[in-house]
Protein backbone atom coordinates (compact mmCIF):
# COMPACT_ATOMS: atom_id res chain seq x y z
CA UNK A 1 0.00 0.00 0.00
CA UNK A 2 1.50 3.44 -1.04
CA UNK A 3 1.74 6.56 0.83
CA UNK A 4 -1.68 8.16 -0.38
CA UNK A 5 -3.65 4.72 0.09
CA UNK A 6 -2.34 4.86 3.89
CA UNK A 7 -3.38 8.04 4.15
CA UNK A 8 -6.79 7.60 2.44
CA UNK A 9 -7.20 4.55 4.45
CA UNK A 10 -6.29 6.74 7.99
CA UNK A 11 -8.81 9.41 7.05
CA UNK A 12 -11.23 6.79 6.52
CA UNK A 13 -10.61 5.61 9.69
CA UNK A 14 -10.62 8.24 11.48
CA UNK A 15 -14.07 9.41 10.12
CA UNK A 16 -15.62 6.28 11.51
CA UNK A 17 -13.93 6.45 14.89
CA UNK A 18 -15.41 10.23 15.08
CA UNK A 19 -18.84 8.87 14.22
CA UNK A 20 -18.12 6.37 17.10
CA UNK A 21 -17.40 8.57 19.54
CA UNK A 22 -20.18 11.16 18.76
CA UNK A 23 -22.94 7.94 19.03
CA UNK A 24 -21.16 6.71 22.59
CA UNK A 25 -19.06 9.33 24.18
CA UNK A 26 -17.18 8.41 27.38
CA UNK A 27 -13.86 7.57 28.28
CA UNK A 28 -14.28 3.63 29.88
CA UNK A 29 -13.70 1.75 26.26
CA UNK A 30 -10.24 2.55 24.15
CA UNK A 31 -10.96 1.47 20.48
CA UNK A 32 -7.76 1.03 18.77
CA UNK A 33 -7.10 0.83 15.09
CA UNK A 34 -2.78 0.23 14.70
CA UNK A 35 -1.42 1.92 12.78
CA UNK A 36 -3.66 4.81 12.34
CA UNK A 37 -6.13 5.55 15.64
CA UNK A 38 -7.71 5.03 18.69
CA UNK A 39 -10.78 6.66 20.31
CA UNK A 40 -11.94 6.45 23.87
CA UNK A 41 -15.76 5.51 24.01
CA UNK A 42 -18.61 4.30 26.38
CA UNK A 43 -20.00 6.55 29.67
CA UNK A 44 -18.83 4.72 32.99
CA UNK A 45 -15.18 5.06 34.92
CA UNK A 46 -12.90 6.84 33.20
CA UNK A 47 -9.09 5.70 33.22
CA UNK A 48 -6.37 7.83 33.60
CA UNK A 49 -3.35 6.17 33.51
CA UNK A 50 -1.80 3.52 31.83
CA UNK A 51 -3.61 0.80 29.81
CA UNK A 52 -7.27 1.44 30.38
CA UNK A 53 -9.93 -1.06 31.79
CA UNK A 54 -11.27 -2.03 28.64
CA UNK A 55 -9.72 -2.37 25.68
CA UNK A 56 -10.84 -3.36 21.98
CA UNK A 57 -8.43 -3.72 19.02
CA UNK A 58 -9.09 -4.41 15.69
CA UNK A 59 -7.76 -3.81 11.78
CA UNK A 60 -8.99 -0.96 9.72
CA UNK A 61 -10.63 -4.03 7.64
CA UNK A 62 -12.69 -5.35 10.37
CA UNK A 63 -13.84 -1.71 11.43
CA UNK A 64 -15.04 -0.61 7.74
CA UNK A 65 -16.93 -4.38 7.65
CA UNK A 66 -18.67 -3.89 11.07
CA UNK A 67 -19.30 0.39 10.12
CA UNK A 68 -21.05 -1.23 6.46
CA UNK A 69 -22.77 -3.80 8.03
CA UNK A 70 -20.95 -6.81 6.67
CA UNK A 71 -19.63 -8.25 9.66
CA UNK A 72 -21.41 -8.53 13.12
CA UNK A 73 -19.59 -8.40 16.27
CA UNK A 74 -20.27 -12.11 16.96
CA UNK A 75 -18.73 -13.32 13.61
CA UNK A 76 -15.66 -10.96 14.13
CA UNK A 77 -14.90 -12.13 17.50
CA UNK A 78 -15.50 -15.57 16.40
CA UNK A 79 -12.59 -15.04 13.45
CA UNK A 80 -10.32 -13.59 16.02
CA UNK A 81 -10.68 -10.19 14.25
CA UNK A 82 -11.43 -8.42 16.66
CA UNK A 83 -9.45 -8.45 20.54
CA UNK A 84 -11.62 -7.11 23.21
CA UNK A 85 -11.25 -7.23 26.89
CA UNK A 86 -12.57 -5.72 29.86
CA UNK A 87 -15.75 -4.53 31.25
CA UNK A 88 -17.96 -2.53 28.26
CA UNK A 89 -16.05 -3.90 25.77
CA UNK A 90 -18.80 -5.56 23.47
CA UNK A 91 -19.18 -2.78 20.85
CA UNK A 92 -21.50 -4.83 19.07
CA UNK A 93 -24.30 -2.63 19.51
CA UNK A 94 -23.22 0.23 17.91
CA UNK A 95 -22.69 -1.62 14.81
CA UNK A 96 -23.33 -1.22 11.59
CA UNK A 97 -22.95 2.80 11.38
CA UNK A 98 -26.26 4.44 10.08
CA UNK A 99 -25.81 6.59 7.19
Amino acid sequence: MGREERAAERARVRAVLDRLAAIAPGRSVELRVPPHAAVQLVEGPRHTRGTPGAVVELDAETLFALAAGELTWAEGMMAGRIRASGERSDLGHLFPLQP
